[in-house]
């Protein structure tokens, strides 16, 4: 028996080998021919142009993977952190598992930060997306507008001395001189690879201190039922169990959803 089901399934994945090289030598043919017969001013060759041409292979490279990285850039750079963060420590300091799932607090975390993030990107596209488009400005000149607005934005959450820490830590290996940035006007000047760093690390310090304080009301509810079930000699119940019900009840009551979220809006605000 053992024989048979191995062999099938070396039949099986023959088979699927074989119908792969086929698959191959078909997309191969199809290229061949696309540019034996292509037009004269049709040239679908990816090794043409040179580095500084636009249509160069190394420029599509490199284009292809800045447009990879832009979700993470995004996300890096806007309030998402927080917002998911939070959300997080809340759905485990009331012990409910996968409720709200994640795809839910994604969502939520997603909305929230566009709706936080709805003047930046109104800024950004006064100053930098539609001049561009109307030909008045260069790309260069709209990657420096656009940058700006997120620029003031994250140097607004910024924690001095989480700056200060990446802004001696560029001065010592040369990067920048951190004398001439002793102005908040000069702090624009800063590269993102200073101000990025900085902003996610002030980020996950309010994201951990709001988790602390989501936890107190809920850690005190767990031990005192922890304490009742010990006096009444019920040590083989389980106390989250019993908490559970007194945890939603209590998030409910203070109306929690919305202390949290208005208290996340209002913080960057």
């Amino acid at each position: 028996m053992i024989k048979t089901r191995t062999s099938n399934d070396m039949k099986k994945n023959f088979i699927f080998f074989f119908i792969n090289i086929v698959i191959i030598i078909i997309l191969v043919s199809m290229c061949y021919c696309l540019n034996v017969n292509a037009d004269a001013g049709i040239n679908i060759d990816i090794n043409s142009g040179e580095a500084g041409d636009p249509t160069s292979a190394l420029d599509l490279l490199f284009m292809l993977a800045f447009l990879a990285l832009i979700p993470t850039i995004l996300l890096m750079t806007t309030c998402f952190t927080r917002i998911i963060i939070s959300l997080s420590f809340l759905r485990n300091a009331l012990g409910t598992q996968q409720s709200p799932p994640n795809q839910v607090l994604t969502g939520l975390a997603l909305f929230l930060t566009l709706f936080i993030m709805s003047p930046v990107i109104k800024e950004i596209n006064n100053v930098a997306y539609k001049p561009f488009k109307e030909n008045q400005i260069t790309q260069e000149e709209a990657l420096a507008n656009g940058v700006k607005p997120l620029k003031v934005f994250m140097l607004k959450q910024v924690y001095e001395e989480d700056l200060d820490l990446f802004l001696s830590l560029s001065d010592s290996v040369g990067q920048i001189d951190m004398s001439e940035f002793s102005s908040q006007d000069k702090l624009l000047e800063l590269s993102l690879t200073v101000i990025v760093p900085a902003f996610i690390t002030s980020e996950l310090k309010r994201a951990f201190l709001i988790g602390f304080l989501l936890y107190i009301p809920f850690l005190i509810i767990d031990i005192v039922v922890s304490s009742t079930l010990m006096s009444m000699g019920m040590v083989m119940l389980p106390p989250s169990m019993i908490s559970l019900p007194f945890k939603l009840m209590l998030f409910i009551l203070v109306d929690g959803w919305t202390l949290l979220i208005q208290s996340l809006i209002v913080g960057f605000r």
